[in-house]
């Protein structure tokens, strides 16, 4: 899955590593479930309400995220070198 908007790319980057795997597999069907990635912005954003099958931790925790509480500038997707770096 390729996802058009940088958000749920950027929220992996950095909460996947520290996940259980029920929140993994939460986030897996998140991501390859809907149709759209944008229903994903629009849901962590609030500008959409979250259907209630994808109403979990991992969405508050996308929700939280989207808060952009650091004032990160999150304008492109991350490099998947992350994926690849060994563990701590």
């Amino acid at each position: 899955l390729i996802l058009l908007h940088p958000l749920p790319s950027l929220f992996a980057k950095e909460n996947l590593n520290r996940m259980s795997e029920q929140q993994l597999n939460l986030y897996d069907r998140l991501i390859n479930e809907p149709s759209n990635d944008w229903d994903i912005y629009y849901w962590a954003t609030e500008a959409k309400p979250t259907p209630a099958e994808f109403e979990n931790d991992v969405m508050a925790m996308l929700r939280e995220f989207a808060k952009n509480k650091k004032r990160e500038q999150r304008l492109r997707q991350p490099d998947l070198e992350y994926l690849f770096e060994p563990s701590c």
